[in-house]
Parts: structure tokens; sequence; C-alpha cells
């Protein structure tokens, strides 16, 4: 796990070893089509479906903080909206828009709708909302390690889930990424300029697609910055990540880790398609770029298998 690349980030030193049981993985990102069935089969609401809950978001704040006008608690995801052609690298704040009706089922925001995406992953969904889909389907969120063996397909310590060629030096489109200049201008080179459906590229030698791009992937795992990768941690075996979440960035918000990048991965700010980077959000947060996919262990086939009829 991790890497030693000059696109590293700190969080991903150093390289170390861990062992991992088998486990099968979704061939692709749970797409709009099989989370519609689960919201239909359980009545699901999803986090950005749901007004906020001040004592939670207070409890995330640094002591001291003023709570929010309550006419801004209101039900919501974040959206990619940058406010003109020159927003400057260091303002996220200027394109990243907390958008008041934006959902799974309204991706842009109100007005916007999921007709014609049924085979596009889901986004805006919480880490709490695809664990409830995989508890559902009597599945598992992947964990970073399992995540990260899928990922690399057998290719050990390369630089991209393909090989070492930079996607903007392939002769086809790699992963569904951000082309032009970060973000004002993107020539959509990979013909897509939101979310490409599922098995749009070339999958991995695993046979798994999108482990580059597209949607960042939910983990089960809480965020850590100094593990598993400045603690010992050689030999490790099944980990299942730390008992709690600390981002000294946010000392007072827990955070979850999503791998795999997305569309708006650009070289330039977020080089996050890389098999070994690492994104963190609070479990309850959502955004337009951001889907999962699920594992199943071999007890849970054996289980499954049970329960079907012969």
């Amino acid at each position: 796990m991790g890497s030693s690349s000059s696109f590293s980030r700190s969080d991903e030193k150093p390289v170390h070893e861990v062992t991992i049981d088998g486990f099968w993985m979704d061939e692709t990102e749970v797409t709009n089509a099989q989370f519609q069935e689960f919201v239909k089969a359980t009545g699901y609401i999803t986090t950005a479906e749901t007004i906020p809950n001040l004592e939670e978001l207070m409890s995330q704040l640094p002591p001291g903080t003023d709570p929010p006008p309550k006419e801004t608690l209101v039900a919501g995801s974040i959206v990619f909206q940058p406010d003109n052609d020159q927003t400057p690298l260091d303002r996220p704040d200027l394109w990243w828009k907390w958008s008041p009706g934006a959902d799974w089922q309204h991706p842009e925001g109100p007005g916007s709708n999921i007709e014609g995406k049924a085979d596009h992953p889901v986004v805006h969904v919480s880490w709490y909302d695809a664990n409830a889909y995989a508890e559902w389907a009597g599945k598992l969120l992947p964990s970073e390690a399992q995540w990260e063996f899928a990922a690399r397909g057998g290719v050990a310590q390369a630089t991209y889930v393909w090989g070492e060629e930079p996607p903007d030096q392939a002769s086809a489109a790699r992963a569904n990424i951000f082309q032009g200049s970060f973000p004002n201008h993107n020539t959509i080179t990979d013909g897509f300029a939101s979310t490409a459906p599922v098995r749009s590229f070339a999958p991995n030698a695993y046979q798994l697609y999108d482990m580059s791009g597209n949607v960042w992937e939910w983990c089960s795992d809480w965020y850590r910055y100094d593990q598993y990768y400045l603690q010992k941690v050689e030999g490790t075996e099944n980990p299942k990540g730390p008992r709690k979440s600390y981002d000294p960035d946010e000392p007072t918000v827990p955070k979850r880790i999503s791998r795999g990048g997305s569309y708006l991965c650009h070289e330039s700010y977020c080089i996050g398609y890389r098999p070994s980077a690492r994104m963190k959000s609070s479990p309850d947060s959502s955004h337009c770029h951001t889907g999962f996919r699920c594992i199943m262990t071999a007890p849970m086939w054996d289980r499954s298998k049970e329960s079907r009829p012969p």
C-alpha cells in the first residue's frame, strides 16, 4: 500500500505491506438504477434529502463557533460550480457550492434529474447512505486495503491503475477525469463533463471498471493521517483501519476514507485517480462526484448461496 512517487502526498507514505484474504468486488460503481431499486424496496431517505441536524453539525465545529442561521438548515448537497473563468486554484470555496435540493435524484440541483442516467454511478450519497445500501445488498464497503489491492489489479506500485503512462499521453482516454485548465475550462477530451456511464472505459487487469476517475468511492475505514502509514504496520493482516478518525487539518471533524478520484480530478490540483491516493470527508457529507461500490467476502458468499433456491 502507499506510494513513493513524486505525486504522492504525506498520508500515502511510507510504502508498506499488508496481507488480505480473498474477496469479490462489484465490477462497477453502484448505479442510479441499482440505488433506485434499494430506495424503492426500503423507502430509504438519503442524508442529502434530510434537514441537517444542528446538534450534530455543531459537534463538528470548533468550540465557540456561532450556529448557522436556521434558514440555512435545509436539505441539500455540494455541487461543482466555478464562479468564473478566473477562479484560482487556492480558492476551492469558489467552486464548491452548497445547493439546497441537490441529491441523488437531482445531481445538479433543483430542476435536474437522472433521466437517461440509469447506468451512471449514483452520487450525492453520504457514507451512511453507502453503508445502508451495502447492508441491504448483503455486502460491505471495502476497506482501504481491499480497495487498493483491487484497484492495482496485480500491477504492484504502478503510478496509475493501468501502469506508468500519464493519462494525457495515452492514445485513448484511460478514465473519466478533468482535462484542460482546472477548475475553469474542461476540454472534455474523454467525452464526459460529469459522470460517465459505468463501463465507458477499459477495465483494469481484474476486470473492474472505473477504479480510476468517474466518482470517488467510499471505503469502510476511518481516516487518520498517520495510519497505516507513519506507524509500523509491516505484515498487518486484513487491516480494518483505525478505531477513531483524526485529521490535523480539521481535528473536530471525524472523517471516512474514499478512494479512486473523480471526473473532477486534475494533475494540477487533485491527482486522486492514482490507486494510492486518499480522500477524507465527514461521513454525513455528500458531493456531486462521490459514490461507492461494494464487496463480498467468502463467508458472506457461502451464506448467500444457502438462501438462494437450488
